[in-house]
């Protein structure tokens, strides 16, 4: 075990961290250890993206990797957005989307709006003005499935990160 001082504010803490033996090894395979819990995850998954345009499944996903710090997951939804055909500059700006907001329509920048209110909902929760922005853009039946989405990515990255998945694996 080793520790490490982290310093907030004035204070000093110690904090104990255990080192893995071989931190480039996943701890679990959660497929293989919960079968039906990850088979449920990608059916909704699956479910969560019917109805809504494949560049911008990929878009909220890479926002929410983002936010998240799941570099297994940003690094295989960039990777599959590329093959989509996404522009390296739009890749590049999904991280300050609010910033380079000429990259992106209006209905994208409000799934993005979304994403993040929703990733970080136990900052502020979702304020009305973002999700009657993004009720603006989708139908019903839309919004509920970005909220889906957003709900699976968010599990997705948990997943990885728990779990310790390795960017560039794409092991899926």
């Amino acid at each position: 075990m080793t520790t490490t001082e982290i310093k907030t504010n004035d204070r000093t803490t110690t904090e104990a961290t255990t080192v893995r033996p071989n931190p480039a090894m996943p701890r679990l395979n959660f497929a293989k250890a919960a079968p039906k819990v990850f088979r449920a995850v990608i059916g909704l998954d699956a479910a969560a993206r019917e109805g809504l345009d494949p560049a911008l499944v990929e878009l909220v996903q890479i926002r929410a990797s983002h936010l998240n710090r799941c570099a297994y997951c940003l690094h295989m939804h960039t990777t599959d957005a590329r093959k989509a055909g996404e522009s390296e500059d739009r890749l590049h700006m999904v991280a300050v989307w609010q910033e380079a907001d000429h990259f992106f329509t209006d209905r994208e920048r409000s799934a993005l709006a979304l994403t993040d209110a929703v990733t970080r909902i136990g900052d502020a929760g979702v304020p009305d003005e973002v999700y009657d922005r993004a009720a603006a853009h989708f139908t019903e039946e839309e919004l509920a499935h970005l909220l889906a989405l957003i709900f699976t990515i968010n599990t997705w990255n948990r997943i990885a990160l728990s779990t310790a998945k390795r960017a560039g694996t794409d092991e899926r």
